[in-house]
């Protein structure tokens, strides 16, 4: 909804300013909008795909040859999620359940490379909810993270997730 405004807005804008604005730097502008929509679009995929331990939902967010740090490629990265739920299964069956997870990116700053390349800067938190009602939501950790994105025969997809990115 809000790139939707965004994108209303600029139209509007352009309308207003076309003679003095050439074709081109109007259809890039329009084209920006909708690349960040996208993206947008991808990072709530990422994000519900990793919240729901959904292991092919989270590589497919990713290009060929996507890494998540040093885990790198479709197999692998499905592989850290079966992981992770293998482990979080064998929690609860132990009677230690961690809660719902979710991931929360914050204070983003959208960087666009070229045409086809882009850069996500953001904070981020991982929160367990509360397993009995009344239990307080757990934050599990925090840091900033700066990924590389790339558009793939039209599609956005993510190269790089670097959560741990070094101060820039």
């Amino acid at each position: 909804m809000k790139n939707a405004v965004v994108a209303a807005i600029a139209a509007a804008v352009l309308t207003l300013v076309a003679p003095a604005v050439s074709a081109a730097a109007q259809a890039d502008v329009l084209r920006q909008v909708q690349d960040r929509d996208e993206i947008e679009a991808l990072m709530w995929k990422y994000n519900r795909a990793l919240d729901t331990l959904n292991a092919d939902a989270y590589a497919a967010v990713f290009t060929p040859d996507g890494a998540f740090g040093d885990t790198k490629g479709a197999a692998a990265l499905k592989k850290m999620i079966v992981d992770t739920k293998k482990g979080f299964d064998e929690r609860t069956a132990k009677g230690n359940p961690p809660g719902a997870m979710h991931h929360v990116e914050m204070n983003e700053h959208l960087e666009f490379i070229d045409r086809d390349h882009a850069r996500l800067h953001y904070y981020w938190m991982t929160v367990f909810g509360a397993v009995k009602q009344g239990d307080p939501a757990r934050v599990a950790a925090v840091d900033h993270g700066v990924d590389d994105l790339v558009r793939v025969n039209g599609k956005w997809l993510i190269k790089l997730r670097n959560v741990r990115a070094k101060d820039e």
